[in-house]
């Protein structure tokens, strides 16, 4: 059962509301998801990441994996070490969350001997990049010199650039295929209540890739070409090095797959997942799962070389999580006990293990990854 929220974090939620109104209201009464979802997470001082509600942990909404144990942190430090010692290069986290796997990855990577010259981090919320400061400075402090916070993209880029759940919180459009073909799902209001509206698909290109899917009247889902834009800006910006995204979703078959008929937006709140993504405006995150389809078709067209696709379970465990984990004692009950139900969630196929995939790209030379160098048949795009 959802706790109920306080009456400071409800006045929150209704200032948003009433932003969001404002936009449909001043857009002529009607708006694409992707503009609501966009607002909803992002708007300055109101969305849900731009605001200071505790989003991480077991008080937050939900549980990343660096938050689970350091020892995720660890395993990506070991897979990038290699292209930072060879290559040089730096490191350039995007949305870092609490700032929990910087530490965790720059205290590794020194510990490797293989500390970047700088650890770059794109973060968008004011109040998120307050936080990794404030961890940074507490955990790891003779590095900070090393960690700048970045505002945009920069023009070039050589190293490793990482994304941890960051691909599916960004606004997807809504498509619900009809018998007269497919419409794009909007947001208009009834009184002060936000409902669904259908419109004809104006953009081209987002038309053009739904009538492609060819999905049966009645089936709604999501295509995220804001996905596609970042992979590819990412692709343009890189001059030589890895990318690598983790994240939540399936390759094109398994994501449009008939029994998915209703797509895979959901809201997040204190641990719950939600079909309604009007609940409480600016105090639930939104996600949705990722094609990962798309994104090697994205990184490909933008000159990037696919280094590899497996489950989160396969690239972890490929590239040393256990033989980590086996650096604490099991007679340390009180270490151990701990990080091995962490492992546990990170890896078994009922909890994180194969729902989240790892993608991989490269440019240049660049070593290869021990993540993915074994995987099995079932992970293919």
């Amino acid at each position: 059962m959802l706790p109920a929220p306080s009456s400071d974090a409800l006045a929150h939620s209704q200032r948003v509301a009433a932003h969001l109104r404002a936009l449909i209201e001043n857009a002529g009464g009607w708006i694409p998801f992707s503009r609501y979802m966009d607002a909803a997470l992002y708007a300055p001082g109101l969305g849900y990441y731009a605001a200071g509600a505790m989003k991480f942990g077991a008080a937050g909404d939900f549980v990343t994996a660096p938050e689970l144990t350091p020892l995720f942190g660890r395993t990506l430090a070991h897979a990038i070490a290699p292209l930072l010692a060879e290559a040089g290069g730096e490191v350039l986290e995007l949305g870092a969350g609490s700032g929990r796997l910087a530490v965790d990855l720059l205290g590794e990577l020194e510990r490797l001997g293989a500390v970047p010259a700088r650890y770059c981090i794109l973060e968008v919320s004011a109040d998120l990049r307050e936080r990794q400061q404030r961890m940074i400075a507490r955990e790891l402090p003779h590095r900070c010199e090393r960690v700048q916070w970045l505002d945009e993209l920069p023009a070039h880029f050589s190293g490793a650039i990482l994304g941890n759940e960051v691909l599916d919180a960004l606004p997807v459009e809504l498509v619900h295929w009809t018998e007269s073909g497919p419409l794009v799902r909007g947001v208009a209001l009834e009184g002060e209540a936000f409902a669904w509206r259908d419109r004809p698909i104006a953009d081209p290109a987002l038309r053009a890739r739904a009538a492609a899917l060819g999905l049966a009247p009645g089936y709604l889902s999501e295509i995220n070409p804001a996905a596609d834009a970042l992979v590819a800006s990412l692709g343009k910006m890189l001059d030589r090095g890895l990318l690598l995204l983790i994240d939540y979703g399936f390759a094109a078959a398994e994501y449009y797959h008939p029994q998915r008929h209703m797509g895979t937006l959901r809201a997040h709140v204190r641990h719950h997942a939600l079909d309604d993504p009007f609940y409480l405006p600016g105090l639930a995150d939104l996600t949705a799962h990722v094609d990962f389809s798309a994104v090697a078709r994205a990184g490909m067209a933008a000159g990037l070389e696919l280094a590899g696709y497996t489950s989160q379970a396969g690239f972890l465990l490929n590239g040393g999580l256990a033989e980590l984990l086996m650096q604490t004692s099991p007679a340390d009950a009180a270490a151990w006990l701990p990080q091995t139900n962490a492992v546990q969630r990170l890896v078994s196929p009922a909890e994180m293990g194969e729902l989240f995939k790892v993608i991989g790209f490269g440019k240049g030379t660049i070593p290869p990854l021990a993540g993915f160098a074994r995987g099995d048949r079932r992970h293919t795009l």
